[in-house]
């Protein structure tokens, strides 16, 4: 590996992480890990305590795989030194050791992006559709210009200053998803990337449970344009319930998004399962996500592209390249046509998920399989209730329900008057005999749930045989 693809020099690492450096000071790295099944040549494994694994207990993997840099914990080192003084001179490594990993990583995240002054660095938040915006965004703009953005979903306070590592001299443009499940975590984000450029999708209930309402979800995703200059720009869906909120008192300009607003949109006509096929100022694209959600997400990010400079033909362009996401309306075909749309799960995309397979015109049957939403809190009996009595006046054939959490849902939409067959699983297996004994070939099946149901393991189920990537880990794997 030459040079250039190592600029992360050992000594420069501890410099901007604020700690010792022990081992081989010359060792140099290109990326940074949070997995140590990910570590390896190359990479900087930073050790950080899980809610059930601690990252230090895997050092010695990672060192025995080739990582040249670890940053780990000072005193977690000193309990293991016996063991790992030894690693780290046989692996010819080093380790810079600090007072707390995550804090370092953010620090020295938040150092290597300060080295990039030219960057245009652009943000995308909101509860749902922020990593389909970043990903038809970055699509757009790396027609024109040289781009970087964060991999999968690698948003959060642990994602996003891992992937500061990734920026290079080269790269002209960043595009990077900010992600929030807690107060205060927006305000290390900016702290961290601090974007000039920042694009909301919506003002949602996801993280309800934690954040307490949809006005300090608001509050705290506009912490996003915390370090705006006069040039800052921020973007903001037209029809939010919180719009004014978000455009209140802010450094520099706000815009708004949508198919009233974005005067660039020229047409935009639904295909279905398909998709829809967007003009732009002339320029048409076959953009292949279906659903009124992605439209916006495709209108957030075409409106963005323009205000830094894309023309129609790379925005037209952009959209038609964009590939369907994991877990993210993915459409897979066998004996049955199924939609997987179980990354996360809340109230509003749940509702939005069930809208997109009512107003498909459909032949065969339609079954929708929901799964527990998670991090509801306090509201989160109520918010399953609202969902069963939306899936009960649903176009639905069947419904399966799966998961504790989720019993509300099922009694509500059988309070409901539900017509249809109508079945409760607590187990996957009970789940996957209800599914094999309900579906039926010609069905169209819609799989949404939040990511901690893993409901993707159905698609076998009611599709064998069926080409899918369904399930082969492209999710988010940053945490120890």
């Amino acid at each position: 590996m030459a040079s250039d693809d190592l600029p992360l020099e050992a000594s420069w690492l501890a410099a901007a992480a604020g700690g010792r450096l022990s081992g081989e000071t010359s060792a140099r790295a290109g990326r940074c890990e949070t997995d140590s099944r990910n570590a390896g040549p190359g990479a900087v494994f930073v050790a950080l305590k899980g809610e059930r694994v601690d990252g230090h207990d895997y050092i010695e993997a990672a060192l025995r795989s080739g990582t040249p840099l670890v940053i780990a914990g000072e005193a977690e080192w000193k309990e293991r030194a016996s063991r790992l003084e030894g690693a780290l001179a046989a692996a010819g490594a080093a380790a810079v050791l600090v007072a707390e990993p995550l804090a370092a990583l953010q620090k020295a995240g938040a150092a290597w992006r300060a080295l990039f002054p030219d960057l245009e660095r652009v943000g995308v938040t909101g509860s749902s559709g922020k990593t389909t915006t970043k990903e038809c965004l970055a699509s757009i703009m790396s027609r024109f210009r040289r781009t970087v953005w964060n991999p999968g979903n690698l948003n959060s306070e642990i994602g996003l200053p891992a992937s500061m590592f990734l920026l290079r001299e080269s790269h002209e443009v960043g595009v990077f998803e900010m992600g929030i499940n807690h107060p205060g975590e927006m305000d290390v984000l900016a702290g961290v990337w601090a974007p000039r450029v920042v694009a909301v999708t919506n003002i949602g209930t996801a993280h309800i449970g934690i954040l307490g309402s949809r006005q300090r979800i608001a509050e705290e995703k506009k912490r996003a344009f915390s370090k705006f200059g006069a040039d800052g720009l921020a973007l903001v869906w037209e029809d939010d319930d919180f719009r004014d909120v978000l455009a209140k008192d802010v450094a520099g300009t706000v815009a708004f998004f949508g198919p009233r607003s974005s005067r660039g949109l020229d047409t935009a006509v639904d295909l279905g399962l398909e998709g829809w096929r967007i003009v732009w100022r002339g320029s048409e694209a076959r953009f292949p996500l279906p659903g009124r959600h992605n439209l916006l997400d495709a209108i957030a990010a075409a409106e963005t592209a323009e205000r830094l400079g894309a023309s129609p033909d790379d925005i037209s362009g952009g959209l038609s390249s964009v590939k369907p996401l994991f877990g993210r309306t993915e459409i897979v075909r066998g004996s049955s046509t199924v939609l997987v749309d179980c990354y996360n799960a809340n109230p509003d995309s749940v509702v939005k998920a069930m809208e997109l397979c009512d107003g498909v015109e459909w032949k065969g049957r339609r079954v929708y399989v929901f799964g527990s939403m998670l991090e509801l809190g306090e509201g989160s009996a109520e918010a399953h209730r609202a969902v069963g009595r939306a899936a009960a006046r649903s176009k639905a054939d069947a419904i399966l329900v799966f998961g504790e959490e989720a019993r509300p849902a099922f009694e509500a939409a059988s309070g409901a008057g539900f017509p249809g067959a109508l079945e409760f699983a607590e187990s996957f297996d009970e789940l996957a005999a209800a599914a094999r004994r309900l579906s039926r070939e010609g069905d169209l099946v819609l799989l949404k749930a939040s990511r901690g149901m893993s409901l993707e393991r159905l698609v076998p189920v009611i599709a064998p045989g069926s080409p899918t990537q369904a399930g082969r880990g492209q999710e988010d794997r940053h945490v120890p």
